[in-house]
This record gives structure tokens, C-alpha cells and sequence, in this order.
């Protein structure tokens, strides 16, 4: 979410009305979330000028570990450096601390593509943001889900109720440091990821969604007593329930 509102929000200064806009002081604590949106807090070292340039030589990009060749234009200006200086910043100040992480395996090398591509300023903004986009598309389609044995129906189901969670059960990565809840595309799915974990008995399906429109599920390593919860769909394994117990 971070790293694709970044991205939209550096497409903008790249194609605003007073041209291309260089964010010269680029670091992370010029920015802020808003409504899950990201935004500049100072725009005092924000500039329009491009470089001028005679030839291809005068159009360098330095920075500490790496430095890139741009073209003079005919007009006398180094091409897009204003868009590749923010992208590369873009790169080393949040996407290479973000990206590798959280993203199902299916996704992740689509996400090592991104960072990879923008780390070398192979992509443009205009590239980059397609690029997110068709990750955050399959994302929520679900269309990122490889074909696997259905699981589902190694579990008994209970709507209106949940778990009282027992152990604590924690995995990497989670939306709760005090347990292991995840975002699922659907149940299918949760049951694929209780099952990958080692300690994982059951997982409850609530109606909390992420901004993506995705519902959180909890997964746990034990469960004692079922308590009614309305917004709530438990699921237990078989193999860790008795029909007496329930």
C-alpha cells in the first residue's frame, strides 16, 4: 500500500501541470499517510529546473552506490532526470525495505522484477505504476492463486461463532504482533496456509478487510470453547475436533 501510493503519487510530480517535479530532500520522514494515502509534508526543496546540458556527459545521476548515464535532449535538458532522480530515491528509501516482504510467493517474483527494474532505472514512473497495478489486480482477484488439492474440506465450519484462542500462535508476516492474522482471498485459501503451519488447528474467518477489500483470518494453535460471534466463521480441523466436543 505504501510503496504503490509512493508510486502513484510520483507519477503526478512527473506529469504535473508545472512539469516534471524533482523532490530534492527525498527521505522517508517527508512523508506521512493520510486516509492510507501517502503525502509530501514539505514541498520547500521541490523543483522544476532539469538539468542543462550540452551533451550526453553533462547528464550523470550520482548517488552513493551507484551513478547513471542520462541523454541531452535537443532542447538542452537532460531527459526525465527530475522523474528517475525521485524513482531511484523511490527504490532505495522504501522498496528495498518494503517489497520483499508480506507478498504471497506467487507474487513475489513480480514484486523482485519491480525492485530490481527500478534499482537500475530500466522502468519509468509510467512502467513502474503498471506494473503495481497488475500486481495489486492479481492481487485481489485471487487469479495469483496457483491450482492445488482442495483443503477446505479437511475442516468443519461454524458460522456465527468463533474461538476462544488459546496458546499464542505467531507467524511472519502478521497484521498482529499478539497472534498470527492474515489477509486470505478466500477460505480455500486460509485453510491452505492453517495447513502449512506446523502448530495450526483452526482459523477464524471475520468480517475486518484490509484496504484491498481482502477479509483478515486468524489462525491458531489450539481451541478450547466456541463463543457466539455474528461476524465470525470458525473452521477446525477434523483431525483436531471430536463430535462429542462439538
Amino acid at each position: 500500500q505504501i510503496c504503490l501510493s509512493l508510486v502513484k503519487l510520483l507519477f503526478y510530480l512527473a506529469h504535473s501541470p508545472l512539469g516534471s517535479i524533482a523532490l530534492l530532500d527525498f527521505q522517508p520522514r517527508q512523508f506521512v499517510m493520510v486516509d492510507g494515502n501517502l503525502k509530501v509534508t514539505d514541498m520547500d526543496d521541490a523543483s522544476t529546473e532539469e538539468l542543462s546540458c550540452k551533451e550526453d556527459n553533462d547528464c550523470t545521476i550520482d548517488f552513493p552506490t551507484k551513478s547513471f548515464p542520462l541523454k541531452c535532449s535537443m532542447a538542452g535538458k537532460c531527459e526525465g532526470i527530475n522523474e528517475k532522480r525521485n524513482l531511484f530515491n523511490a527504490y532505495r528509501y522504501f522498496f528495498t525495505y518494503l517489497l520483499p516482504h508480506s507478498a504471497p510467493p506467487a507474487l513475489q517474483p513480480l514484486l523482485s522484477d519491480i525492485l530490481n527494474a527500478t534499482g537500475d532505472l530500466r522502468y519509468g514512473i509510467n512502467e513502474t505504476l503498471r506494473a503495481f497495478e497488475k500486481v495489486l489486480y492479481l492481487y485481489k482477484s485471487g487469479l495469483y492463486l496457483q491450482k492445488r488439492p482442495l483443503l477446505l474440506k479437511d475442516y468443519i465450519s461454524l458460522k456465527g461463532f468463533r474461538t476462544v484462542e488459546g496458546e499464542g500462535h505467531k507467524c511472519w508476516p502478521s497484521y498482529s504482533h499478539l497472534g498470527c492474522l492474515l489477509s486470505i482471498h478466500s477460505a480455500e485459501e486460509a485453510a491452505a496456509i492453517c495447513n502449512s503451519q506446523l502448530h495450526c488447528q483452526s482459523f477464524i474467518v471475520t468480517q475486518h478487510r484490509t484496504w484491498t477489500g481482502r477479509p483478515l483470518a486468524s489462525f491458531q494453535s489450539s481451541w478450547t470453547d466456541l463463543v457466539p460471534d455474528t461476524n465470525a466463521v470458525v473452521y477446525i480441523k477434523r483431525s483436531a475436533s471430536s463430535g462429542e466436543r462439538l
